[in-house]
């Protein structure tokens, strides 16, 4: 079975970080585009970073994260991660990661909670 499972997440403090990760099993996680998305409470789905692994590499961020998290990953571990630095209250959201360019989120995903708070 495919599966993606997401861990990491936590409670934080302004300013502070942490490192999400989102693990592959039953297939390789380089040969596909992972999108990571949040969705704090009471609000749709937000895309928050994009990683393409087997071409180029390529990563992208939305506007609210850029210069403040960095996605990477481990093709061993079969492992993408999520670095969140300088976090912020607005950050606060369950984060899941995805294959699905629509951004649903994948089959029983139960996503990781972040939140940001003094």
């Amino acid at each position: 079975e495919e599966q993606l499972a997401e861990s990491g997440g936590g409670l934080a403090q302004p300013g502070g970080s942490l490192r999400l990760s989102c693990v592959a099993s039953g297939f390789t996680i380089s040969n596909y585009v992972i999108y990571w998305v949040r969705q704090a409470p009471g609000k749709g789905i937000e895309w928050v970073s994009t990683i393409r692994i087997i071409s180029d590499d390529y990563a992208s961020y939305a506007d609210s994260v850029k210069g403040r998290f960095t996605v990477s990953r481990d093709n061993a571990k079969n492992t993408v991660y999520l670095q969140m630095n300088s976090l912020k209250p607005e950050d606060t959201a369950v984060y899941y990661c995805t294959r699905d360019a629509r951004l649903e989120k994948e089959p029983g995903s139960q996503g990781t909670q972040v939140t940001v708070s003094s």
